[in-house]
Formats: C-alpha cells, sequence, structure tokens
C-alpha cells in the first residue's frame, strides 16, 4: 500500500460548538473549516496542527454513525485516516489480503476528498479511513 502520511485523526464528539472552544481556548489551535457531510449524517470541524489535521465529528440525527459510536463508547477517537494517491488500489490491495472492508470503492467524504473505511475487526480495532485528494 502506497500510504503517505496522516491525513487526519476522526474524533468523535456530541457537540462542536461545546468541542471547538476546548481546541481553540486550551490547545491554541485554529478551527479553519466547518462543514456537514449529509450522507454522513455529521457536521465536521477541521484543525491543523503540522501536517496533520484533527477531524471532529459531531452527529446530525441519532441514526448517524457517530451517534452510535457516541452512544456506545463516549466522545473520543474515531479513526485514523491515511493519506494515499490511490484509494481504489489501496482497498483491492487490502482485500486481498484478507482486510474486511466497509466500503468497496471510494465515496466523497469532507475536504472534497474521496474516502474508505477498513473495518475495524480486520484492524486491530483501529477503524482506519483510506483517504486522496
Amino acid at each position: 500500500m502506497n500510504l503517505t502520511h496522516i491525513e487526519h485523526l476522526g474524533i468523535a464528539v456530541k457537540s462542536l460548538d461545546e468541542a471547538i472552544p476546548y481546541y481553540e481556548k486550551v490547545l491554541g489551535l485554529k478551527c479553519y473549516n466547518i462543514e456537514e457531510v449529509a450522507d454522513q449524517k455529521v457536521r465536521t470541524a477541521f484543525f491543523k496542527i503540522g501536517q496533520t489535521k484533527l477531524e471532529l465529528l459531531e452527529p446530525t440525527c441519532p441514526e448517524s454513525t457517530i451517534a452510535g459510536f457516541i452512544e456506545k463508547r463516549g466522545e473520543g477517537i474515531h479513526h485514523i485516516a491515511f493519506a494515499t494517491d490511490d484509494v481504489a488500489s489501496c482497498l483491492a490491495e487490502a482485500e486481498e489480503k484478507g482486510v474486511r472492508l466497509i466500503d468497496k470503492a471510494p465515496r466523497g467524504g469532507a475536504e472534497g476528498l474521496k474516502i474508505a473505511f477498513l473495518h475495524p475487526k480486520s484492524t486491530m480495532g483501529v477503524l482506519t479511513e483510506l483517504c486522496m485528494k
């Protein structure tokens, strides 16, 4: 797999309005983008630290996978995202190596990225996202 760097860490939160002040006022980071990803039923807020981003994920409805995650596990780290030049080939390689896929093909994500997820049951319990510009 040709992974180039950690693109972002996804962090599930109940409320962006409550979480953003912590990252800005306590940690000194700057929120540079807030957007809704309607098909994923989330609102996202992004911060950059070095070459890595933090993505806060707020559910927009009770049926959101993020809402389910928070209900089961509480707020906290949801996933790690790796950047690649070719999500589709990474998915094919992962599947060939026996990794269970959540997405069979890349789909649209926040910030205009093409994304796909690998199932945590095949990745040592870590929900893994592959993404590309």
